[in-house]
């Protein structure tokens, strides 16, 4: 039986210490290789001459050419995912933008090998940033490793729905979960919605200090407001709280009124914030009221969750194959039947607006 070739990386980063880090962190992954590393992106340019990368992870800030220009020219001459790991990106949602919608599948910040544990997150982050580009920009021929890793569920945050629990009714709610090629069509969906839709609840697997600049941008280019989640926020109609990065988010219900909590917590489906964590809480407190949607995005974090979102009684909706970046999480709710309908991307807007719509009132069977 054959093994899948490991994935080719080429980091391209001035800083020494990064580059043997970041080298490292990927050597230590069985299906990942490093192809080479470049202090800056003219060496890195004659090292894709010699051998085309599979991945490319690269820093905004170098000597002779700006990251950002040399993704540019990456994507106008040989497109090549492209992971972005800079700390420009932490405070400034321009800078955040211009990379992604010049093309960068990720955007991580520089690994933190402070303590044991930021040393393992930051290994989590990238080796699974590094499989997820390689499954977006999947050369003819490759399968990514279907590899099952050992993970923790929403158990470890709070404890599961409760059998036969009904929720009484109150308004409608919006829970959306989204991981790699997410940021961008997230975008598409916010940016369609008008100023008077439901309350929207959103996990976007980013790391803590990019999710504030992320949502700082959004507001400005969206009828309705976008801003971080912080503990206590009320959903309000017409407005979209993001999940923190680094952070775990769930709803919860005040009589016939919505907040959200931000906790900590251990990595939940791989994750901190996890869609499996929102998810189950929305079902244990909106049941039939909500909304779920499973958005582009490698893995299986938010399968689980919308699996009991729609138990609960819930709409769920799982964005299609042909839409996503990487059909990773929406694939594995489908799978699970937990989505019951399979919608494209510039459709979800619509779908939100149309779950929104009050049912007309059902005329009696004598009326003509």
């Amino acid at each position: 039986m054959n093994q899948a070739a490991p994935i080719r990386v080429l980091i391209v980063d001035d800083s020494a210490s990064v580059r043997q880090t970041l080298a490292g962190i990927l050597a230590a992954a069985p299906d990942i290789t490093v192809l080479g590393t470049a202090a800056d992106p003219f060496i890195a340019a004659r090292r894709i001459q010699e051998e085309v990368p599979d991945v490319i992870i690269l820093d905004l800030e170098m000597p002779r050419m700006d990251g950002l220009t040399f993704l540019r020219k990456i994507m106008a001459q040989r497109p090549i995912p492209v992971i972005i790991c800079s700390t420009l990106t932490e405070a400034g949602s321009r800078m955040l933008f211009e990379v992604l919608e010049a093309g960068a599948v990720e955007v991580l910040p520089k690994p933190r090998i402070d303590t044991r544990q930021f040393l393992m997150e930051s290994s989590i982050r990238f080796c699974d940033a590094v499989r997820a580009a390689a499954r977006a920009r999947l050369r003819p021929g490759r399968a990514p490793s279907r590899t099952v890793e050992a993970k923790l569920t929403a158990d470890a945050v709070m404890p599961p729905p409760l059998p036969g629990r009904a929720v009484a009714e109150t308004s409608r709610i919006v829970c959306i979960g989204a991981s790699t090629g997410g940021t961008e069509a997230l975008r598409d969906v916010l940016e369609a919605l008008p100023a008077e839709c439901p309350g929207i609840v959103i996990v976007q697997h980013m790391p803590e200090r990019f999710t504030a600049a992320f949502a700082k941008r959004l507001d400005g280019l969206c009828a309705i407001a976008v801003k971080e989640a912080e503990d206590g926020d009320a959903v309000r109609p017409g407005q979209a709280l993001i999940a923190p990065g680094g952070r775990h988010l769930l709803l919860q219900r005040s009589g016939g009124h919505y907040t959200v909590a931000v906790k900590d917590g251990p990595l939940v489906s791989r994750h901190r914030p996890s869609v499996d964590v929102l998810f189950r809480s929305t079902a244990q407190c909106a049941g039939s009221n909500a909304l779920g949607i499973l958005m582009t995005g490698m893995g299986d974090d938010g399968a689980a969750g919308l699996l009991e979102m729609r138990r609960a009684g819930a709409l769920t909706l799982a964005q299609n194959e042909e839409s996503c970046v990487v059909f990773g999480m929406p694939k594995e709710a489908i799978d699970r039947g937990a989505a019951a309908r399979i919608v494209p991307l510039d459709r979800i807007a619509h779908e939100i607006l149309l779950a929104d719509a009050p049912t007309p009132p059902r005329r009696p069977a004598s009326a003509k």
